[in-house]
């Protein structure tokens, strides 16, 4: 057995998710579960991507995956802005 077939298999795993994730994006019955399912998947993205870097030994997957995990963060919180914003006006 080699050292990256876990990771692998993690990985698999978070690709199950997103997918799970997705539905709940489309069947979410107000903004906020959608969001939520929406950080969920960027979350899962990031997992995924590091899971990828330590199995092939690519730097470059961890480096791209911190820029990702910044920027979906930040989207994060103009959604969330947005829908505080909406609830008031």
């Amino acid at each position: 057995m080699n050292y990256a077939d876990p990771l692998y298999i993690a990985v698999a795993v978070f690709i199950v998710y997103i997918i799970i994730s997705t539905f709940r994006i489309f069947l979410g019955p107000t903004a906020a579960d959608r969001t939520v399912a929406f950080d969920t998947i960027n979350t899962l993205v990031v997992a995924s991507m590091i899971g990828l870097g330590a199995a092939m030994w690519e730097v470059l997957f961890i480096d791209i995956a911190i820029v990702y995990a910044i920027l979906s963060f930040v989207t994060t919180l103009f959604i969330a802005k947005y829908l505080e914003e909406g609830d008031r006006g």
